[in-house]
C-alpha cells in the first residue's frame, strides 16, 4: 500500500501505524516501517490518531473507536478472547484455543487476520513456553520487534502455564 491509502499515519518508537477509515468507522490499523507522520484527512482519523498516541504514552489507555465489523464468526470469537486479556498479561495460542475449543494454529491465523492491532491487542498472545510466536502474519522481521516493544511497553508478564 502507498501512503495515499491511509487517512493518517502515526509515528511510534521504531515503527509507524497507518490508519484507514471512513467517516463512520475505522477500517484498519496497519503496522508500517518507521516513517514521518501523515496528517489526518478525516475527523475519525484524527480521533484514531489521538487514541493511538494516548496508548503510546500510557499503556493503560482504553480505546473507544467505532470499528468496521469484519472477520468470520470464529475470528470474532478469538478477537473477543484477545480483547479480554488485561494489559500487563499474556496468553498462549494454546490456552486461547482451549478456551474456545479449537486448535492453536487456527487461533494464530485469526490473530494474523486482526485488522485492528493495538485496539484488539493480538501482541498479548504468545507461544507456549514464552516464545513470541508470529505476529501480524509474519514470523520475523520488524513486526516481531514491534511485538517485543509492545509487550515491554505494557510490562507484560509471561503467560500463566496451562493447568
Amino acid at each position: 500500500m502507498s501512503n495515499a491509502d491511509y487517512q493518517a499515519i502515526v509515528a511510534a518508537p521504531g515503527f509507524a501505524l497507518g490508519v484507514r477509515c471512513s467517516a463512520d468507522d475505522v477500517i484498519a490499523v496497519e503496522f508500517l516501517p518507521a516513517q514521518a507522520e501523515q496528517a489526518p484527512e478525516l475527523p475519525l482519523a484524527a480521533e484514531t490518531c489521538r487514541q493511538i498516541r494516548a496508548y503510546l504514552n500510557d499503556p493503560d489507555f482504553t480505546f473507544g473507536l467505532p470499528l468496521r465489523p469484519v472477520g468470520t464468526l470464529f475470528q470474532r470469537r478469538v478477537w473477543e478472547q484477545i480483547s479480554a486479556i488485561p494489559r500487563g498479561r499474556t496468553e498462549t495460542y494454546g490456552q486461547l484455543a482451549k478456551n474456545i475449543k479449537n486448535a492453536p494454529r487456527a487461533v494464530g491465523q485469526a490473530c494474523g487476520a486482526n485488522h485492528f492491532p493495538l485496539i484488539i491487542p493480538c501482541h498479548r498472545v504468545i507461544a507456549t513456553g514464552g516464545g513470541l510466536g508470529g505476529f501480524n502474519r509474519q514470523g520475523g522481521g520488524f513486526l516481531l520487534d514491534i511485538k517485543r516493544w509492545l509487550l515491554t511497553h505494557e510490562g507484560c508478564a509471561p503467560a500463566a502455564p496451562a493447568g
